[in-house]
């Protein structure tokens, strides 16, 4: 099995001298200590990140990662797997709710097909074709992928982040496409967390109660056939997606080249569980732009020890919640590179 350097690799580290440089103009710009909340802690830690006295995210690279689920089999989804490919066409076509936001943002994006059952046009802009197998197997009965395959998703995840590097991207989003995504990853989240699937399970695209029961009682059954292995490349091998892995892959591939990570809703968090385990100091590098409106997504935030930007009820995937908080991240590069100090200013301050 061939994995990529980010797999194992250690991160980068922060530049404290520019943190502090940043955390010192804070204290001194015209308002009361503390008084833009979060929004002075992140043009801080974005300063530490980008080296940079003057934190700026206006280069943003959206990837969106699509592959399909061999559980659907199983009858998880309230949609066909046939989405998933039309989706993919959808993104390219620039109908869909992240295509709309990254034009809003002048962000660049592209979308990396992992493996589809449908059948995806050629000649897609935008569209990488990385395919590893049409879907995964079915959790439920066996292993979902094998390392070999998991390694080949983790390699396109990283090319996507060399990619972002090399267009000087200052910020990295990743984006989920993929029927029965959300089994796939309350699986890994039960695996990593020691979680009850009854307590994670929700609705993903629309089922109703009875059918969230048939989702958690489908990964009860993945979990048992799993057994007690709770290391990242195993959970992943066993119950994880192609675009999953993939995720994973570009979280550590951007980390890795110095940009910070902008974290989208449960699926993506879920794989940030996964790189997190495998790289612990990988949490200097995320943001976490909302919680979703999925059950278990709390769960996994409490266990990044994550406090989300936003709470909208929003569960759509796609990057979308993530980009919605982009300008927030943008105010507080204005608000830190712009305001006046109290010297500056002529404005007397509490000495």
């Amino acid at each position: 099995m061939t994995l990529p350097d980010c797999w194992t690799r250690p991160l980068p580290r922060t530049d404290e001298h520019c943190r502090e440089q940043a955390r010192q103009r804070q204290s001194v710009l015209t308002k009361p200590p503390g008084s833009l909340g979060t929004l002075e802690q992140i043009a801080i830690t974005l300063s530490g990140q980008q080296a940079t006295a003057t934190p700026a995210v206006d280069r943003v690279h959206i990837a969106v990662f699509a592959g399909d689920h061999g559980v659907c089999a199983e009858g998880i989804s309230a949609f066909p797997q046939a989405v998933t490919a039309q989706m993919i066409a959808n993104f390219a076509h620039g109908g869909a709710a992240i295509s709309v936001m990254a034009r809003h943002l002048g962000a660049s994006l592209e979308v990396v097909n992992l493996g589809t059952v449908g059948e995806v046009p050629g000649g897609l802009n935008g569209v990488m074709d990385a395919t590893i197998r049409p879907q995964t197997g079915n959790l439920a009965l066996e292993p979902a992928m094998t390392e070999s395959e998991v390694g080949a998703a983790l390699t396109a995840g990283d090319h996507a982040a060399q990619r972002a590097a090399e267009a000087g991207a200052q910020l990295f989003i990743a984006g989920d496409m993929g029927i029965g995504n959300t089994t796939a990853a309350t699986a890994l989240a039960c695996c990593l967390l020691g979680q009850n699937p009854d307590a994670l399970s929700g609705p993903g695209t629309g089922l109703d109660a009875r059918g969230v029961c048939h989702k958690a009682e489908v990964i009860k059954r993945a979990l048992g056939r799993h057994g007690e292995d709770q290391s990242p490349m195993g959970a992943l091998t066993s119950l994880g997606g192609l675009e999953i892995a993939a995720i994973v892959g570009a979280i550590l591939g951007a980390a890795g080249r110095r940009i910070p990570v902008l974290i989208d809703g449960y699926i993506v968090s879920v794989a940030a569980l996964v790189a997190v385990r495998q790289q612990p100091e990988l949490g200097q590098w995320l943001y976490f732009g909302h919680q979703s409106a999925e059950p278990g997504h709390r769960r996994v935030l409490d266990a990044l020890a994550a406090s989300p930007l936003l709470s909208l009820g929003m569960r759509l995937g796609e990057g979308s919640g993530a980009a919605v908080a982009v300008p927030l991240l943008r105010s507080a590069c204005t608000l830190h590179n712009g305001m006046a100090s109290f010297a500056d200013a002529g404005v007397s301050d509490r000495s």
